[in-house]
């Protein structure tokens, strides 16, 4: 007979004392870290503890005793179930000290090398209403918030289109207001989401792999332009049909109107055939006088106008006469690349994605610059001795991984080939801290800039210009 779980304590009257990593509050209570959501520095609070270790332990709030002077009202009405914007409580100004913080702790504690004085943070003009892509998913097993619980009530509408709930696969929040995109893309989910419980149309069952109904993708451009993906798992050439020309009807102003079948067991597309039902295959982005094509599959930075300070930073760190040859890693579809080719002699974009390198392509041969070359394949397996023989040595190398960082042997390839400078862009500055330790032996730490892409979020853009020592 397995032995039963000895219940964990709850905690009364606890003072929240800071934020951590991961969009979670800090307590202490005799010695113990307690890690927190949706909690300010200056709560009160009790504590129930949901997991428990010898050094730490995990909780959520049962009860505020007494509320932080430093909170402010949450503008979205999701706020503390979704877990998207977890720090929509703080005052902005707050949430940016703390993202700077969170930087300077990750480079000293995980990289323990020679800093220069941080610069500070790249704030968003723009906190609410700044992506350019949202992705939702239908299900027919709503998440039921502690209030509808607590209500008693009987729900006969299990149906929902929205995002996932943290750490539940298979449950889905209903969302009617999300305000991280223009309100636009509201007014359309909100649409299809009454169209087809209207019209009977079954919403996705995730465990069951069931249902016609599946996701939702929902782009924009500065441009003004808007992509719309409906995703079916179903084949239901009629119900599909009826959707899609009610949404080309009620939304005119929809530049792309596609969709796309799919009946694999995860929701990517990009092995999947995309068809144009109404409009482009692409809207299009502008960026420094730079057009973008940004078809369903494009990778395309979120936050378009914190993308642009980016860029300048990443241009600015690579100092460049016209004279270098760059390697842009992980180019995805191209857009540093092309950003910076004006000033280069010439830039080398690789990346292991081919349908972002065609995008690169194209994305050159769109805006006339001829100085830019684009290889595919896996950066470990690309950038060798051979390859770089072949086209040549670069002067400066731009890095953008993704959340996992390097990997050793990329560290390897640039540390045996030596450029003159590294500007590497990292969204995980833990990560970025764990591989400048390894290019620490040749190269020093001369600028370090932090960018806010996602306000609200505990999430952080940095910037590193690492030149070579002498």
């Amino acid at each position: 007979m397995a032995r039963k779980k000895k219940a964990l304590p709850l905690l009364e009257d606890v003072e929240v004392v800071d934020v951590a990593a991961e969009g979670k509050a800090i307590a202490k209570v005799d010695g113990l870290t307690l890690f927190v959501p949706f909690a300010a520095p200056g709560d009160r609070v009790d504590i129930q503890l949901t997991r428990k270790r010898k050094k730490f332990a995990e909780g959520r709030v049962t009860r505020f005793r007494s509320y932080s002077d430093r909170r402010v009202e949450p503008s979205c009405a999701h706020f503390g179930v979704c877990g998207g914007c977890k720090w929509q409580h703080l005052p902005y100004e707050d949430q940016l000290k703390f993202k700077q913080k969170q930087v300077k702790d990750n480079l000293e504690r995980i990289g323990k090398v020679e800093l220069p004085e941080l610069l500070p943070i790249l704030g968003a003009p723009s906190p609410f209403f700044y992506r350019n892509k949202l992705e939702f998913t239908f299900s027919n097993k709503r998440w039921l918030t502690d209030q509808e619980v607590e209500s008693g009530k009987s729900f006969s509408n299990w149906n929902s289109l929205g995002f996932h709930v943290p750490g539940r696969f298979d449950k889905v929040l209903d969302i009617r207001e999300c305000w991280l995109q223009d309100d636009r893309s509201n007014q359309v989910r909100n649409a299809i989401r009454e169209f087809c419980l209207q019209n009977g149309y079954a919403f996705f069952d995730l465990r069951e792999q069931s249902g016609l109904m599946r996701t939702l993708v929902i782009r924009n451009s500065s441009l003004g332009e808007w992509m719309v993906i409906v995703v079916f798992y179903e084949d239901d050439a009629e119900k599909r049909e009826e959707l899609m020309n009610y949404i080309a009807g009620e939304f005119p102003w929809i530049t792309s109107l596609l969709y796309v079948v799919n009946q694999k067991a995860n929701d990517t597309i990009f092995d999947q055939e995309v068809i144009t039902w109404v409009g482009r295959e692409f809207i299009m982005e502008e960026m420094e006088g730079l057009r973008f094509k940004v078809g369903p599959k494009s990778f395309f930075q979120t936050n378009s106008e914190q993308a642009h300070r980016l860029y300048d930073v990443v241009h600015r760190f690579a100092r460049l006469t016209g004279e270098e040859r760059v390697y842009d890693l992980y180019t995805g579809t191209g857009t540093i690349a092309l950003f910076i080719a004006r000033d280069a002699c010439e830039v080398i974009g690789i990346e292991q994605v081919e349908e972002a390198i065609a995008d690169a392509r194209e994305n050159a041969r769109l805006n006339g610059i001829n100085n830019t070359r684009f290889f595919v394949g896996d950066m470990k397996e690309l950038l060798t001795e051979d390859f770089i023989r072949e086209q040549g040595h670069p002067d400066v190398i731009i890095t953008d991984p993704p959340r996992a960082g390097m990997h050793g042997d990329v560290i390897q390839a640039i540390l045996s080939t030596q450029p003159g400078r590294i500007v590497y862009v990292s969204c995980n500055p833990a990560t970025q801290a764990r591989d400048l330790a390894l290019l620490d032996s040749h190269y020093r730490v001369e600028e370090v800039q932090p960018v806010d892409m996602f306000p609200h979020t505990h999430h952080v853009e940095n910037v590193l210009l690492l030149v070579r020592r002498c």
